[in-house]
């Protein structure tokens, strides 16, 4: 595919490269001359006294001129002298920077007065016809030339190298006329996108909101013969990694108008009302272009709600930048065939104004992805990886729940890592379990020393973790058991494949409680003490607590209330409850957490038996799977089958297999959706003390 052509300046030239070439040629250039103008020693032949003495003699000599600052003295030939053998070789030899020009000889380090003594002497011993005049000149040097206009042409150069450091070079030399300059970055038909639509997967509602607006641009009449008015904007909302940006270059690849691409910190800079200006400008070559696309990625960066955190009299050079946005994609003057796509991850700590139809007459929720949804994303980063015949994209969509697609990504690039460095010729799935290993609970640690006592307790802490959850209903089924220590704390992990859902009842939230702490349930049993290992359980278990007492309103003594407020401010300091309501809150999270508590107990203690037969193996083979868990302590006493199970066995009930992992997103609590994998064990105090768990995902 041939090049596109290079860009060029208002000067017809290319940017690029070759400008950056000629200016360091030019600097180079003016250094060679200025070191050959100002230097101290001229540019002749050296020579001594007796040497000048004979020179003077034979009269070969036209002039000598002594420098009076210097301390040297510049001699000159007859023209018909430099012909003469003697002085030829010499003067051929030469700097080339002082051909034509500079002495021929100099007399190098003598004193003034001396000189012109014996000169004197000199020439009364010489005819009258044959006796020169001395003349006296002065050389001016590096300091003299910086003392006067030297320091005043540094002081404009660095100010010019500074102002255009900090314009990013746009513009024509990026002057400091062209910082309020959008920046931009246009792809059209010169420039285009390799990606497009084919590329993203999983996404498909997502797709269909931008396809229509791709079709929209590209056959306007299709809707407009019916009353129809083209959308303004549409903004992506959803976590980090689940692919908003690479949604908007596939639009960018499957539009045949201009895109506008650029990020909300672009409008940021120093100057007061930069950003407002390169909004202005942004719109105008938007305007010269349209029908065309702009593309803001984070725009929570300059579209935070107005007022929020401001000091009194204050001027928030943002909230500029802002009121700018607001009047160009809405204001007096409507503009036709502009749309605006926006991402961001942060949906909460936008401007209400630029949220309203008209502005963004669209709010395209993308969220991670569902079951099916993994299948087609891995299917998408599997086509360029050569992978053994066994591997199967159900499969590890079903044991990937809860990643987005940025992480499925890293899941296939981590596996062919894996296979290279074992000079495997093609990726099987050993190497993908690797993957996912080292995706959810970091770096193995092969060289962390473990004393057996502590491998001992982990071994039991992740038994019980995996005994209470096969035995209670509603809890999660385990997929994978590991002891071997991972990340920065983690000494153990177990992994689950929860059921994709959306709706918790209580008893699936106390079923969950029970399980997470079957860790530290089944130390108390095993050894009659505890451990610091379920730092991160137990923070896990509060949090639902809390949001089981006082979010969803799931406890009588509380009520159907619920105190979380979904637009209040994150650094809010006051409580919309009183003291007593506080206290009678705490009270009965403690009463919930001691009775899951005491459930656990009774579960282990009644399942002794088959935790010792679990944890035994454990210790043995430091990685067991569900498959193994079933040969040592029976199939689960519950005929219903796991969300794994449904999709690679049955693969056809998509009302059961297409459903989130999260629960409602109407309270935005801390979410009790039940992760992929149970809290590692962290490592005992340390004189770092306790570390929490950092391989939840």
């Amino acid at each position: 595919m041939p090049d596109s052509p290079r860009k060029k300046n208002i000067l017809g030239k290319p940017n690029g490269k070759k400008s950056n070439q000629v200016w360091i040629f030019i600097s180079l250039i003016i250094v060679v001359f200025a070191v050959s103008i100002f230097s101290n020693s001229g540019s002749g032949v050296p020579i001594l006294m007796n040497r000048f003495e004979s020179m003077i003699k034979s009269n070969d000599v036209e002039r000598v001129v002594v420098i009076q600052d210097k301390n040297f003295v510049e001699v000159y030939l007859k023209q018909e002298a430099r012909q003469n053998a003697k002085y030829k070789t010499e003067l051929d030899n030469k700097s080339p920077f002082s051909v034509g020009s500079g002495p021929d000889y100099v007399i190098e380090n003598i004193d003034k007065d001396y000189f012109q003594t014996n000169y004197t002497e000199l020439q009364k011993s010489l005819d009258e016809n044959n006796r020169l005049r001395l003349e006296f000149d002065t050389r001016p040097s590096v300091m003299d030339f910086l003392s006067t206009w030297g320091f005043l042409i540094l002081i404009i150069v660095f100010f010019w190298f500074m102002m255009r450091r900090m314009t990013g070079n746009t513009g024509p030399g990026g002057q400091i006329f062209n910082i309020g300059k959008s920046r931009a970055a246009l792809f059209d038909a010169d420039n285009k996108v390799k990606i497009t639509f084919d590329n993203v997967a999983g996404l498909d509602e997502a797709k269909e909101e931008v396809q229509e607006i791709v079709e929209f641009l590209k056959n306007p009449s299709k809707f407009t013969k019916l009353g129809g008015k083209i959308p303004k904007g549409a903004l992506l909302v959803g976590a980090p990694g689940t692919g908003k940006t690479l949604l908007a270059k596939a639009v960018a690849g499957e539009a045949a108008v201009p895109f506008f691409s650029l990020s909300g910190s672009d409008f940021v800079e120093m100057f007061v009302g930069v950003g407002a200006a390169r909004v202005r400008d942004l719109f105008k070559q938007a305007k010269e272009k349209a029908p065309c696309i702009v593309f803001i990625d984070e725009i929570d960066a300059i579209g935070r709600s107005r007022g929020k955190g401001q000091m009194p009299g204050s001027n928030d050079e943002r909230e500029n930048t802002l009121n700018s946005l607001l009047v160009e994609m809405d204001g007096f003057a409507t503009d036709s065939g502009v749309i605006i796509l926006a991402a961001t991850n942060r949906p909460d700590v936008l401007d209400s104004a630029l949220l309203r139809p008209g502005r963004f007459d669209r709010q395209i929720s993308i969220d991670k992805p569902d079951i099916i949804g993994r299948e087609a994303i891995f299917k998408v980063h599997l086509a360029p990886i050569k992978v053994a015949k066994d591997i199967d994209a159900k499969k590890l969509s079903a044991q990937t729940p809860g990643f987005a697609g940025a992480e499925i990504a890293n899941v296939c690039n981590e596996a062919a890592l894996i296979a290279a460095r074992k000079d495997k010729k093609a990726v099987d799935m050993e190497d993908f379990q690797d993957a996912i290993d080292r995706v959810i609970g970091g770096l193995e640690k092969k060289s962390k020393i473990i004393s057996p006592e502590e491998k001992k307790i982990v071994a039991y802490h992740e038994a019980g973790h995996a005994v209470a959850g096969w035995f209670l209903e509603h809890a999660d089924p385990l997929v994978k058991v590991s002891i071997v220590p991972r990340g920065v704390a983690a000494l153990g992990y177990a992994q689950y494949l929860p059921k994709e859902q959306f709706l918790y009842q209580t008893e699936q939230l106390m079923d969950e409680m029970c399980m997470t702490l079957g860790g530290r349930a089944a130390e108390q049993i095993m050894f009659s003490k505890i451990s610091t290992g379920a730092l991160s359980d137990l923070e896990r278990v509060t949090k639902l607590a809390y949001s089981i007492v006082s979010v969803y309103g799931m406890n009588e003594k509380i009520g159907n209330i619920s105190f979380f407020d979904s637009k209040q401010n994150d650094y809010a300091f006051n409580k919309p409850y009183s003291e007593d309501t506080a206290k009678t809150i705490d009270e009965e999270v403690k009463k919930l957490v001691d009775g899951a508590y005491k459930r656990t107990i009774e579960l282990l203690t009644d399942k002794k038996v088959q935790l010792e037969i679990l944890a035994k193996e454990l210790l043995e083979k430091e990685i067991i799977f569900q498959s193994d868990l079933e040969g040592l302590i029976g199939e689960r006493p519950f005929a219903k089958q796991t969300t794994y199970q449904a999709f690679t066995e049955n693969g056809q009930d998509k009302e059961e297999d297409t459903e989130g992992e999260a629960p409602t997103a109407e309270t935005g609590s801390e979410e009790p959706a039940n992760p992929e994998t149970e809290a590692p064990v962290a490592n005992d105090a340390t004189e770092e003390g306790p570390s929490e768990d950092k391989s939840d995902s």
